[in-house]
Order: C-alpha cells, then structure tokens, then sequence
C-alpha cells in the first residue's frame, strides 16, 4: 500500500496503523502530532487509526534545544 508521507510517496506494509508507523519511523516515544487527510489525529487514537491506501499524512515531532 502507497501513502503520502509528509508530502513524498511511502510503501507501506498490510495493516498499517498510525501507531506502527510512526514506530518504523524510529519516532516511538517522541511527541510528534499527526496529520491524516487534514486532521489531526490525538496521540490516544494512533494505536486504532488505520492508514488507507492513498492516505496523506503529515508527521511533525519536536526537537529540543537551546
């Protein structure tokens, strides 16, 4: 299955949930805010959000610094 992730095409494996994506982007345990189709999907429901083919989404984390 394709997606659009931030803006470039991703392939993606079967079942994909927000929650496992972001955990194959090595973003696991990181605040990041997830777009899917234009909305914001809450951190709570990433773990029962599945992707689609065609979906887009745009992931944002934070970076610390000084």
């Amino acid at each position: 299955m394709q997606i659009q992730l931030n803006g470039e095409p991703h392939q993606l494996d079967h079942d994909p949930t927000l929650a496992r994506l972001v955990e194959a982007l090595g973003l696991g345990g990181r605040r990041v805010a997830i777009e899917l189709n234009e909305e914001i999907v809450p951190r709570s429901q990433h773990a029962q959000t599945a992707l689609a083919e065609g979906d887009r989404v745009e992931i944002v984390h934070a970076i610390g610094g000084g």
